[in-house]
Parts: C-alpha cells; sequence; structure tokens
C-alpha cells in the first residue's frame, strides 16, 4: 500500500489558505500530520476531509471545536444510519419465513 502525503505548504498555497488552520486542525486530531525531512504533511487519504473542514471553516465562519463537534455528529448519524440498513435487512429476512 502506498502512503501518499500532500504537503501542507503546498496544499495551502494551492488553496489560497493558512498552515496554520492545517496545524490546528492536526492538534486536535482531525487529521493527520506528519513531518517528513522537516516538511509537514497529511496523507491524501484525508483530502476530502480536510476540503470540508476548510468549507466550514473559511466558509461558514465555524470554528475547530465547531468543526470537531460536527465530525463527531456525522460519524454518529452515519453509524446509526448503517445500524438503520442492517435493522432493516434482517426484518426483511424474518418476513420472509
Amino acid at each position: 500500500m502506498q502512503n501518499d502525503l500532500i504537503i501542507i505548504s503546498d496544499y495551502c498555497d494551492h488553496c489560497h489558505i493558512e498552515p496554520d488552520f492545517v496545524m490546528m486542525l492536526g492538534e486536535d486530531g482531525l487529521i493527520d500530520v506528519e513531518v517528513k525531512d522537516n516538511v509537514s504533511c497529511f496523507p491524501a487519504s484525508q483530502l476530502a476531509e480536510l476540503e470540508k473542514y476548510t468549507h466550514l471553516y473559511y466558509d461558514l465562519s465555524i470554528n475547530i471545536a465547531g468543526i470537531d463537534a460536527i465530525r463527531h455528529l456525522l460519524e454518529r448519524v452515519e453509524s446509526m444510519q448503517d445500524e438503520i440498513r442492517r435493522l432493516r435487512n434482517e426484518l426483511q429476512f424474518y418476513r420472509r419465513l
């Protein structure tokens, strides 16, 4: 498995955002920040998450704590949706009997 990393400063230059924002997300555990050869990076697999967080922070003025709360709530909703799907499948199984 390849571990593709995106350099934070390059991403921030491209998206016109502050590197400190990405570092704060890393400090709060919202994304993984790695330092390779004195260069801060994040995994490419987290790009979509970072783009969501960037939208929340810059476009909607939601602070880092708010972003963390939103992330947590969305994870809970997704978990509940998965459980509902599982229960519906189980219910359909028993209706066929």
